[in-house]
């Protein structure tokens, strides 16, 4: 009677213990979805504002550019070399935002570090209450 107690005692343990794990890999797969969900839903907004500002930024910069080149060439007394200097000047700028934003993007992570981190300390709870 004992030994169909002890079976029944580890039948249920293992059947709590199958049932905790499934809600815990449930809860799991949540936050990763809500924390992906998020981080692309931040990285779009991002990504559609700076689209909004370089429309803006284009056509302020085009006007700039070519008042620059008029008031240069009255300078230099030809518009074909203020033109060449102005545009020379423009494509060092241009290289430089490009390799930071190219530094930018590099910085932006997509893991889910929080589920990450999760995982890692469910497992090890669950490792040190299985080696109990």
């Amino acid at each position: 009677m004992t030994d169909s107690m002890d079976q029944q005692s580890v039948q249920k343990l293992f059947a709590g213990a199958l049932r905790d794990s499934s809600d815990l890999a449930q809860k799991e797969f949540e936050l990763f979805r809500t924390e992906m969900s998020e981080s692309i839903r931040r990285m779009f907004l991002g990504l559609a504002l700076m689209v909004s500002a370089a429309v803006f930024a284009i056509a302020a910069l085009m006007l700039l550019t070519e008042a620059l080149v008029k008031w240069l060439a009255t300078v230099v007394n030809s518009e074909a070399l203020a033109a060449l200097i102005v545009g020379g000047v423009m494509a060092l700028v241009a290289l430089g935002l490009c390799l930071y934003g190219r530094s930018a993007f590099s910085s932006v992570s997509l893991a889910p570090e929080r589920t990450i981190r999760s995982v890692q300390r469910d497992t090890q709870v669950l490792s040190e209450r299985v080696s109990k």
